[in-house]
């Protein structure tokens, strides 16, 4: 497994290699009040020692010197990380060499006497491309550490990552499911997820959805039917019950069923056996029921809208989804796996989300949840920099825990979100936390003490 890759800050750490030391002095000078972490060496010995795929930084380097010149550096460090930028530091006589590199795989070359501002222009763009192909490979980190095939439940959030580990602890289980959450938060995901991640993945899963069948046809197509059992009934018709023998059915929107077949259900909960229209021959099931649904079904329950003893067995296991307003540290890395499927989809190129915009997503209150956001994601890869967010000039509201809040609470809550976040992006790592969010350690460890945050949670 590779190492968990951390995103580069401002002091990201930059190699400097040059034999003359006028040079490593006036460079590395350069770089160290830009506030770079630079270290200059004198020629390329050890060097290959202090890089690997996750290191952070790049690579500048002088082209003749002596022992192992530029050139062969650059192609010994890219068969340790072929995407790790190197910067060449050329004279007069080897620009020609240089331009040849660019084409064996150099990032840029800087031609001797060079101007301050040029290489530290050079450096940012390099430290750029390099700190987007190390979120990338983080991306794809998160998703290879849930190994099983599938869908993927995503996130760092320590709600989701309790989600994950009761769905461990319940995937084999024979017991149904009952999956509340919002609409748009990944009921149907999740009861894949599930079914993929259990004994019966062999098995067919089988969706339907109660609020989408008419009430006329929602019994057929549960329970199928014999020829003749009915009009237009010309043949026999496998119901989803029986098609999901082996495996798992999942019932959205639960508390669409009409009353009259919620009494059937119950008695294919209870017996697990079915008879189809028409016939009185009884067919054994072996299938988990997961069921789902937006509303509170108690309530429905107190109304006499759902009946109470199909509530009760179905509520042996619960799992709740969060909404996304509740695991606001989630959003970047969704968003990313969201563009990055779209990219793949269009053809079209993922372009960095800018910080401002970023807050933006941070910042609104995601009625539609995870669905929200991916078809946000689409729109920007579609449109890049002139996708407009339907929000971004909306005024802040808070829902949920946010009403009723004092303007210092609310303060208080996004201060704890942005800290939890930063965290979160950067593994834990209280040096790139604190540079991200310009605060004095001690201030940081305050505020972490006073939210409860711990940084090993994040690792």
């Amino acid at each position: 497994m590779k190492t968990l890759i951390k995103e580069p800050s401002i002091n990201s750490p930059v190699l400097l290699i040059d034999d003359e030391k006028h040079i490593r002095l006036a460079a590395g000078q350069t770089l160290e009040l830009a506030g770079y972490d630079v270290q200059p060496l004198s020629n390329a010995e050890g060097v290959l020692d202090k890089i690997d795929d996750a290191w952070p930084g790049v690579v500048v380097t002088d082209i003749n010197m002596p022992g192992m010149d530029g050139l062969e550096l650059m192609r010994a460090i890219h068969t340790k990380d072929p995407d790790l930028p190197v910067i060449l530091i050329t004279g007069h006589g080897d620009i020609s060499m240089a331009v040849s590199a660019i084409r064996q795989g150099a990032y840029d070359f800087i031609e001797k006497p060079f101007a301050s501002e040029l290489l530290l222009d050079v450096v940012r763009r390099a430290l750029e491309k390099r700190r987007l192909t190390l979120e990338n490979r983080q991306l794809r980190f998160e998703l290879e550490a849930q190994s099983a095939p599938g869908p993927k439940i995503i996130g760092k959030s320590l709600q989701i990552q309790h989600l994950r580990r009761l769905m461990t602890a319940i995937a084999d289980t024979p017991a149904d499911i009952l999956v509340m959450a919002e609409t748009g938060c990944g009921k149907d995901l999740l009861a894949r997820y599930i079914h993929e991640h259990s004994r019966r993945r062999e098995k067919n899963f089988v969706a339907i959805n109660c609020g989408a069948v008419p009430e006329a046809l929602i019994e057929s197509e549960l329970f199928g039917h014999e020829a003749g059992a009915f009009t237009d009934a010309r043949s026999q018709r496998v119901g989803k019950f029986e098609y999901a023998n082996g495996g798992t059915l999942f019932l959205d929107e639960i508390e669409s069923m009409p009353m009259s077949l919620q009494v059937r259900l119950l008695r294919v909960l209870e017996e697990r056996s079915i008879e189809r229209l028409g016939s009185n021959k009884t067919i054994e099931l072996d299938l988990r029921i997961i069921a789902a649904t937006k509303v509170d079904l108690l309530s429905l329950c107190e109304k006499g809208h759902f009946r109470e003893d199909l509530y009760y067995r179905l509520n042996v296991l619960r799992v709740d989804i969060p909404p996304l307003r509740d695991r606001r540290e989630d959003i970047p890395l969704l968003f990313q796996h969201f563009a990055l499927i779209a990219s793949n989809q269009y053809g079209r190129e993922v372009m960095p989300l800018p910080a401002e915009r970023m807050h933006s997503l941070m910042l609104h209150d995601w009625p539609g949840n995870v669905r929200e956001l991916r078809n946000l994601a689409e729109r920007y890869v579609l449109l890049g920099e002139s996708c407009t967010f339907d929000f971004d000039n909306r005024p802040i509201t808070l829902t949920g825990a946010g009403l009723g809040m004092t303007l210092p609470e609310q303060v208080e809550r996004f201060e704890k979100m942005l800290i939890h976040t930063e965290l979160g992006r950067h593994g834990g790592s209280i040096k790139d936390t604190l540079e991200s969010l310009g605060l004095p350690r001690k201030t940081l460890y305050d505020k972490m003490r006073k939210y409860g945050l711990d940084k090993r949670q994040y690792k």
